[in-house]
């Protein structure tokens, strides 16, 4: 005898009971989970040694802020530069004592090895990090200051933000049989160990679709040029690049060539890198000593190259031009502690600038090279 099937009744009556069950199960386990306590995120802020005026920070630090200022507007704050520092595995000491020495809190800091490729990575890299710098300067190891950064921010905050600072000349001269035409290939590119360049049997032609000019590897570049580089539209940036990935001193020509075959860039460049260079009877670079002191402090320049690691008129820069002690930064404006050996353990305003007699050494070289007869005279001339 077979079972009747059920009635719609029962089988509505089920339906309701699972329901409520489904329902009352589902608040019991969000009841049960919300009575425990949830563990907060960690707190989200930047580094209060690389930006001691934000205000966020303060609370996470064992450095004291003295103050802030919050009714500031764009205009009225200091450029900030973006530093992209080269050097190789034996450089760390170099690198750390260069650190200490073009250390301010408003700028950007970024160490990686030394090519045109890896210097345009960096830049990239640093345009993504911080929106809001002005200026990018690449430095080596061997590489160091000759005014505090209180002195250079200030003189670079009376300047068009557009202006670019490269030596060039449109004269290759051996550069052109030594350097351009031959190709060099690089083994380490492709091969897991250490290996010498070699160079191709063929040698190729110079491009004729814009014209080469060579400078220095050190410059001073806006960041209007930086974005053009990378983010623009136009093939010249890139076209150089691969011309250039098969070219020893690559990093001395890209720039140069960028800026003065570029029609709305090539008024914006001051042949002068504001770094002080000393050359041999052939005309190469040399190392600089403590003979050179007053040549180095008397030019005017922001940096100076190149030294030997540990030379002691690094020490002198370090005593009588950049007022830095031993292992610790160069006080500016944002430092407010008493003595020289705490100045900067009491934060200020990185806002701040104090400017010092390096300012009107910089401010000397920048009327010479930005007057009227000098300027235009030497932008981007075919020689």
């Amino acid at each position: 005898m077979q079972n009747s099937p059920p009635s719609s009744s029962t089988t509505t009556t089920t339906t309701t009971v699972y329901t409520i069950l489904t329902i009352t199960t589902l608040l019991f386990l969000l009841l049960f989970f919300s009575s425990f306590p949830t563990t907060p995120p960690p707190p989200s802020f930047s580094d209060p040694y690389l930006f001691p005026h934000r205000p966020s920070t303060a609370q996470y630090h064992n450095h004291q802020l003295l103050f802030t200022t919050t009714n500031k507007t764009t205009n009225q704050s200091p450029p900030s530069i973006a530093y992209f520092i080269s050097g190789s595995s034996n450089d760390s000491g170099r690198i750390i004592r260069l650190l200490f020495s073009i250390y301010h809190p408003r700028n950007q800091y970024l160490l990686r090895s030394s090519s045109v490729s890896s210097t345009l990575h960096g830049a990239a890299i640093l345009l993504k990090l911080c929106s809001d710098w002005d200026w990018f300067i690449n430095l080596s190891a061997a590489d160091y200051p000759l005014v505090t950064q209180d002195d250079l921010l200030h003189i670079l905050s009376y300047l068009p933000k557009d202006l670019n600072f490269v030596n060039h000349t449109s004269y290759i001269g051996w550069k052109e049989s030594r350097i351009l035409k031959p190709v060099v290939v690089d083994q380490s590119l492709f091969l897991a160990e250490q290996s010498e360049i070699f160079y191709g049997t063929q040698k190729r032609p110079l491009p004729d679709a814009y014209r080469l000019f060579t400078g220095s590897s050190t410059s001073i570049l806006s960041r209007k040029f930086v974005e053009f580089c990378i983010l623009g539209t136009e093939n010249l940036p890139r076209t150089l690049l691969m011309y250039l990935s098969n070219s020893l001193a690559s990093q001395s020509i890209y720039f140069p060539t960028v800026l003065c075959n570029s029609p709305q860039l090539n008024k914006t460049v001051v042949n002068h890198n504001l770094l002080y260079s000393a050359y041999d009877a052939k005309h190469q670079p040399r190392t600089l000593s403590s003979n050179d002191l007053d040549d180095l402090i008397n030019s005017g320049s922001a940096f100076g190259s190149m030294f030997i690691p540990d030379d002691p008129v690094l020490d002198h820069i370090d005593q009588k031009v950049l007022n830095r002690g031993q292992g610790l930064p160069v006080p500016g404006g944002w430092c407010l502690g008493g003595s020289s050996d705490e100045a900067c353990s009491v934060w200020g305003d990185a806002d701040v600038l104090k400017p010092g007699p390096g300012a009107k050494r910089l401010e000397q070289l920048m009327v010479k090279l930005l007057s009227t007869e000098s300027f235009g005279s030497s932008q981007c001339i075919v020689e």
